[in-house]
């Protein structure tokens, strides 16, 4: 029920709780000795605690979050500088401490042992044994989203990590706020995942609009620049410096302000994610939003994006370095593409969001129309009863078959389109439309998709189940996870045989018909 109530809120209703909750929040270091209802009585006597949990990133970690933020003012209070020897220490007060023993010879501590919270998945070889033991694919596909999901805890830490950030920025500028956006907020987040945030001034937009009202007018003296991208790239090096000189846990800061969108890449210790902060941009969060609510329509749809993904890792067809390879976030847009035409489609298109969208709804971006309905109820549920085998199977034998030399995929209609220039892949940024999200993508590794698309259908075809399970190979779901050649060498070599004769027989069959036509033609002739 919990699950089902959180699906139902919208898009920024989940953010606006979740960046509170992070605000009551503090991050304590441990020692690797712990006596967990000790440590809760003592935060207790500052304030009620209301969730907790423990992890492992460079020793034990807890995250305790208050009822009250004015707990943690309190325990700001009590808490000492620590002593330095040998560096001397920036005097930032922020919200990660360190509990020790005062004595930890001397006194005799009852340890207890911690349930530690994952931050990462488990291995795609251990995957796949878990995965033998279901008893269809989509149990299969069920089992990967539940061990690659972002967890509570997770999500809880990421937008702590957030909120540590902005506890610097409004140093600077007291009304602005740190927020996730891309993969961690938008149901697709991967554990392990870095963290894209950004630094969003829009409460002091609201605040100017505010004070136009009466019969005067006041406003603020500011620095005035020449462009918005020089006052981005000011802003993001004078908060790059800051995190990197007085940042708790902040390392290897490096400010990218030449870059198509100007940012600061860092690692965050305390929180174990390595972080990219960039400067508000609203048709990113847009995108956000809009996969957050296809990932909420229904549960097939999270179950096959993170499928397709993993599937795309093994094989080598996606990679975190960038490069000529396809994106995560452009599989997740073939995904989608492929389920709005279903029959009946399993999501709707964009348009069809659009048409729903009422006047809170709407924003203009840049010249860009990025309006579509917040508002999940209005959203009718699909009518298509597919089970994610068929799906699964479905997406390979679509993608293994599309024209990609001419067609484009738009997810805003919903429908292939005629490519508007001759990139190998094609796929519409479905705010602005003018730009290909996938325009890195090279011939070479278009047609390894293609390739791998197919072999992965043709072994969903032909695998017989019952008898797999009772040789222990993998089946279904695990054997797609296994590169292609290392299972059976010989079964692979023959079916490679196979291939390679189909495909130098529809070659021929091809030539044979070109020929005759061409015959045909001279004849008319």
């Amino acid at each position: 029920d919990a699950e089902v109530n959180t699906r139902k809120k919208t898009f920024t209703e989940v953010q606006t709780e979740r960046l509170d909750q992070a605000e009551r929040t503090i991050l304590i270091k441990c020692p690797s000795k712990l006596n967990e209802k000790k440590l809760l009585q003592y935060l207790s006597s500052h304030g009620n605690v209301k969730s907790h949990f423990f992890f492992e990133n460079r020793g034990i970690s807890a995250l305790i979050e208050f009822s009250e933020k004015s707990s943690i003012a309190s325990l700001q209070d009590a808490v000492g500088i620590p002593t330095a020897s040998e560096h001397h220490v920036v005097p930032f007060k922020s919200r990660l401490f360190t509990f020790m023993l005062k004595n930890p010879v001397s006194q005799h501590i009852e340890e207890t042992p911690l349930h530690l919270s994952p931050q990462c998945h488990i291995p795609v070889k251990d995957l796949i044994q878990k995965l033998c033991l279901a008893d269809s694919i989509s149990s299969q596909m069920y089992i990967l989203l539940n061990e690659y999901q972002l967890t509570e805890e997770n999500i809880k830490l990421r937008f702590l990590a957030c909120s540590l950030v902005r506890d610097f920025t409004r140093a600077y500028f007291p009304d602005s706020t740190v927020k996730p956006f891309g993969s961690s907020v938008n149901t697709f987040g991967k554990l392990g995942s870095d963290v894209d945030m950004f630094l969003d001034f829009c409460d002091t937009r609201k605040h100017a609009a505010k004070m136009k009202k009466g019969p005067f007018e006041m406003e603020y003296q500011m620095k005035r620049l020449p462009s918005e991208r020089l006052a981005t790239q000011r802003i993001l090096s004078v908060i790059g410096d800051c995190l990197d000189n007085f940042g708790p846990g902040c390392v290897n800061v490096q400010k990218i302000l030449n870059a198509r969108c100007p940012l600061v890449k860092f690692s965050h210790q305390p929180t174990g994610f390595q972080c990219d902060l960039s400067v508000s941009n609203s048709i990113a969060i847009r995108s956000s939003e809009l996969l957050y609510i296809y990932g909420c329509l229904d549960s097939r749809v999270r179950a096959l994006v993170f499928t397709i993904r993993c599937w795309a890792r093994v094989h080598g067809l996606t990679n975190s370095a960038p490069g000529t390879w396809i994106t995560n976030f452009s599989l997740t847009m073939m995904v989608m593409f492929f389920l709005q035409k279903r029959s009946p489609p399993i999501i709707p298109t964009l348009d069809q969001l659009k048409e729903l969208a009422d006047e809170k709804d709407k924003h203009i971006i840049g010249g860009y129309d990025c309006s579509f309905v917040s508002d999940l109820r209005k959203i009718k549920p699909t009518k298509n009863t597919e089970t994610l085998d068929v799906l699964l199977g479905e997406f390979f034998e679509y993608f293994g078959n599309f024209d990609f030399r001419r067609n484009s995929i738009n997810l805003r209609k919903g429908k292939e389109v005629n490519k508007p220039e001759s990139s190998p892949l094609y796929i519409w940024n479905p705010f602005e439309q003018d730009l290909n999200i996938s325009k890195n993508v090279n011939q070479p590794q278009l047609e390894k998709f293609i390739a791998m698309a197919r072999e992965s259908a043709w072994i969903l075809q032909q695998e017989d189940k019952t008898q797999q399970m009772i040789n222990k190979e993998p089946w279904g779901l695990a054997a797609l996870l296994i590169p292609f050649g290392k299972s059976n060498s010989s079964k692979m070599k023959n079916r490679m045989n196979r291939i390679g004769s189909e495909t130098i027989r529809s070659l021929l069959d091809s030539l044979k018909l070109n020929n005759a036509n061409s015959q045909q033609k001279a004849v008319g002739k």
